[in-house]
């Protein structure tokens, strides 16, 4: 007799979002018109903040990493002889695999470390000193710390690039690239130019701008495309969700703002809803935002995709999994792929892998 976990064996390794082919990314390269030239200026330079990026670098970094993704065996190993510092003083999975998965589909080699207990920093070595030797050692530094000012501690020092991939509760630039990335896949007309009213989206954030990074960065990179969005609005329970000039910098970008305390009376109008529940706090993290979960029973509008950065708790409920309004999944993802073409760019010219043939 077969067991269940038999059958469960046999059965075909799928997505459960059903986002993970490669009709999407190919469709989205299709949608996007080739420039490499705003590329090229990235070649070399730190990425710290979301601020940073503008609309048509952001297209191109899309397209870029939608080549990627559709066309896998086409794509040579332009970063081959080159070295990432994986510097991850704080617990990561998702953030620390991607780049070392982009990197590695690369062509390059990593040094990883996973714990500033293992470095100079506990003899009380500073940061500006580390990135001294950084310069010495690789080609490019990701950098995980839960304090802010960790990356702006070591800029003056550097003559190689780095990444910031988390900074306390100040950004985390490149989740939102994927976040965005995902949208781009999900909706690639949205990133054509100008959108008709009746077709821009409404974006629901579960979280606090001024205390969760990743809520921080995805609200300026959407401040990138207002062409495309109706309307944000926060969903929150607190009183006091930004921080000083931090609202009227995104209303400055052109992005409508709306902030509310309760979730289902405004599921039912949004077409993303993107959620996020821990924020780091002091020396550990938080989980914030009580009362606000998602459940396959929410009043989701038909059609509407929820994102997520993860790792998930009780925010989240995992019969959605299964369901069309998982597109998480994909965001994780999608990661690699944004980050694949975001490094390329930083370390090497980017003209001789755009010329890559698509299939």
């Amino acid at each position: 007799m077969v067991t269940s976990q038999q059958k469960q064996l046999r059965r075909p390794l799928q997505p459960k979002d059903g986002t993970a082919g490669i009709e999407r990314p190919r469709t989205l390269v299709d949608a996007l018109p080739e420039d490499p030239e705003p590329l090229l200026a990235l070649a070399a330079g730190h990425v710290v903040s979301a601020r940073q990026f503008d609309r048509e670098t952001l297209i191109q970094l899309f397209r870029l990493a939608a080549q990627f993704e559709s066309t896998p065996a086409l794509m040579h190993l332009p970063l081959a002889g080159k070295i990432l510092i994986s510097a991850f003083y704080e617990p990561s999975t998702r953030t620390r695999l991607s780049f070392e998965s982009a990197w590695h589909r690369l062509g390059g080699a990593i040094m990883s470390i996973t714990d500033p207990k293992s470095t100079g920093m506990a003899k009380g070595e500073s940061l500006a000193d580390i990135a001294e030797m950084f310069n010495n050692y690789g080609d490019v530094i990701v950098l995980r710390s839960s304090e802010g000012h960790a990356v702006y501690d070591m800029l003056d020092n550097l003559r190689i690039p780095i990444v910031n991939a988390g900074n306390g509760i100040d950004e985390h630039p490149t989740q939102a690239m994927a976040d965005i990335y995902t949208l781009a896949k999900w909706r690639p007309e949205l990133f054509q130019g100008e959108v008709a009213p009746e077709q821009r989206i409404r974006v629901g954030i579960i979280g606090v701008p001024s205390r969760m990074r990743t809520v921080r960065s995805i609200l300026l990179l959407l401040g990138c495309f207002p062409e495309a969005i109706r309307e944000v609005v926060i969903i929150s329970n607190e009183k006091e969700n930004f921080d000083a000039d931090q609202r009227e910098e995104l209303e400055r970008a052109g992005l409508s703002l709306r902030v509310v305390y309760e979730l289902d009376p405004v599921l039912p109008d949004l077409d993303v809803v993107y959620i996020n529940a821990i924020a780091w706090v002091g020396d550990s993290f938080e989980s914030l935002g009580a009362g606000l979960h998602l459940t396959r029973n929410s009043p989701l509008k038909p059609g509407a995709v929820i994102l997520h950065p993860l790792a998930r708790g009780d925010e989240l409920a995992t019969d959605l999994d299964d369901t069309p309004h998982n597109w998480y999944f994909a965001q994780a993802r999608g990661a690699v792929f944004i980050r694949m073409a975001l490094l390329t760019s930083m370390v090497r010219r980017i003209s001789a892998v755009m010329d890559t043939p698509e299939q």
